[in-house]
């Protein structure tokens, strides 16, 4: 009986010991994690207006934190669930199966878009995507309305601080974008993400059952509705911007009468693109920073001894990007607006928690590409790939005949990835990979097309030891990805997606795609400027190691020493 009495006591004295040792861990660290993603942010749009930003906001974190100018994704398919996912992760596609915004299910014999789920249902009625004002084709290839992290295959950051501190952290993702919400709260956050369907914010019955009164608060007030009967105007002088002179140019695109030209009207709020025009704009990033201030308060986020998470993904700049091209008088207005939105949040968070209690970082999920016109007035080449214009069916006849294939060839094409037809995989008389090899040899002839890699060669290990053939390899997922990843020339791209047609688009492994600001402030940072090489993969990592957790499941990356020698 004594013993037992002793076994008891030592489990008590443990137990408690382990929960002091906690809580003073708990209270030693930051109270709140603000992780920033900004949406095609390209590591140099920031420092080319750097004289020009406020005080607050980006200028904030480059002069009062760790900046690694020298960052990079690594992976080849740098779209925007790509990104978000190895950012929150630390692990290339390749582990974590976000492999592109779109895949072709093989199970299902449907293109999958990257967090569908059938399973849970949005908790707002009419928030499902209108297919008739939806500019997003990657939103429109969705099957069902229901959304969840389920098709991340590993841990993130997030679920890593949840399960630490025993689900006292509370963790909330926040996005324009569904896919931008989710990929970063994990799967034991809370994602909350804009519907332009609906004009507000949603979320699906992943998440909650029913939602919190904050929530409803904020979407009975209409949020969409102030902007209705206003416009998007030049923030400053025209005078005083670097493509001041440049306000109309041919290759711009005019969304639904939006137009090319400042200012840019959002209309009465009665057109069914009127949401869209918002999101097209940097009124897309004020809604964000509306309701991520909300949640902050509703959730009450860094209000105790446990570090809380907020994820806020502003996504304007990737909108714009595709419209207008990262060298236009938009894209320049956008990032001098989204400067001061930064400094709003900032300041806010400062004076709910204290910025010397926030550690934040910033990343993008990718960058993205000059437009080809705006390249060739410089006599820089570049040029928009249009497969309609090549020869595929010869090529496909003379594959046909190789290998007496005597139905389709070719399932569907979901960048990056050439998917074969279920007939072709299937047969057993078909040698896969001289196949796949026969069709790289053919894709190599076409213009624009830089490179061609087969799954086979994936497969096996069997390829150049190249940064670029390194690349492709991370972005390989052997039950997500298709037949033949291809690669385009630099600065040659698909601009037309079911017949819209965009200034500019991304999902590249060049530089201009891959390299993406990277910054870690507050909680006590100085200032620190660091050019060695770095990876995105290195963030989430280094999250851990900064509040002891154990890495998530498939991370790969090195946290970085100057964020942790505080």
């Amino acid at each position: 009986m004594k013993s037992l009495n002793r076994a008891a006591t030592l489990r008590i004295v443990f137990v408690a010991a382990f929960f002091f040792a906690q809580h003073s861990l708990a209270a030693d660290s930051p109270r709140l994690i603000l992780q920033i993603t900004v949406d095609q942010l390209r590591a140099d749009l920031t420092t080319r207006y750097y004289e020009r930003l406020g005080e607050g906001g980006f200028r904030y974190l480059r002069e009062n934190g760790v900046w690694y100018a020298n960052g990079h994704h690594a992976h080849a398919n740098t779209e925007t669930i790509v990104g978000h996912t190895t950012l929150a992760t630390g692990a290339h596609p390749s582990i974590h199966g976000m492999i592109g915004n779109l895949w072709f299910d093989r199970e299902t014999g449907f293109t999958t878009y990257n967090v569908e789920d059938p399973e849970f249902r949005l908790l707002s009625e009419g928030a499902d995507v209108d297919e008739g004002a939806e500019i997003d084709p990657t939103q429109r290839a969705a099957r069902s309305e229901g959304r969840s992290p389920a098709a991340i295959e590993v841990t993130t950051f997030a679920d890593e601080l949840r399960s630490h501190t025993g689900g006292a952290a509370k963790v909330v993702g926040v996005s324009v974008k569904d896919r931008g919400a989710i990929s970063m709260a994990g799967h034991s956050g809370k994602a909350f993400w804009f519907s332009k369907s609906s004009g507000e914010f949603v979320t699906s019955t992943y998440y909650l059952d029913a939602y919190p009164d904050w929530v409803d608060a904020f979407n009975a007030a209409k949020p969409a509705q102030p902007f209705a009967g206003t416009e998007w105007a030049l923030l400053r002088d025209k005078d005083t911007y670097l493509f001041g002179a440049s306000d109309d140019r041919p290759w711009e695109t005019d969304v639904g009468g939006f137009g090319r030209t400042f200012p840019h009207s959002y209309g009465d709020g009665s057109s069914p693109y009127f949401t869209t025009w918002l999101t097209l704009s940097p009124a897309g990033d004020e809604l964000v920073l509306d309701f991520a201030k909300a949640a902050l308060v509703g959730e009450q986020l860094g209000e105790d001894d446990v570090t809380d998470y907020l994820s806020v993904s502003f996504s304007s700049t990737d909108y714009v990007g595709h419209i207008f091209g990262p060298s236009s008088l938009e894209a320049e207005d956008n990032i001098l607006r989204l400067d001061a939105t930064l400094a709003d949040l900032l300041a806010f968070v400062d004076e709910r928690v204290g910025l010397d209690n926030t550690l934040n970082v910033l990343s993008a999920d990718h960058g993205g590409p000059d437009t080809p016109g705006y390249l060739n007035s410089l006599q820089i080449p570049a040029g928009y790939v249009d497969p309609e214009t090549w020869d595929r069916q010869d090529a496909i006849e003379r594959i046909k005949k190789q290998f007496r294939i005597k139905g389709e060839l070719i399932e569907t094409y979901e960048h990056p990835y050439v998917y074969f037809s279920a007939d072709v995989k299937n047969d057993k008389r078909i040698d896969q990979a001289a196949l796949e090899a026969s069709v790289v040899e053919e894709l190599m002839k076409f213009p624009g097309v830089s490179l061609a890699v087969s799954s086979a060669a994936l497969r096996s290990g069997n390829l150049p030891d190249t940064d670029l053939h390194g690349a492709v390899l991370r972005n390989f997922h052997p039950k997500r990805s298709g037949e033949v990843f291809i690669v385009f020339e630099p600065n040659w791209f698909i601009n037309d997606f079911d017949g819209l047609t965009v200034a500019s688009t991304h999902g590249s492994p060049w530089t201009y795609d891959t390299h993406v600001p990277i910054v870690f402030a507050g909680a006590g940072l100085g200032p620190m400027r660091v050019n060695r090489p770095v990876q995105t993969v290195d963030i989430a990592p280094t999250l851990s190691a900064y509040f002891n957790l154990k890495p998530p499941s498939g991370s790969v990356g090195n946290p970085l020493i100057e964020v942790l020698e505080k």
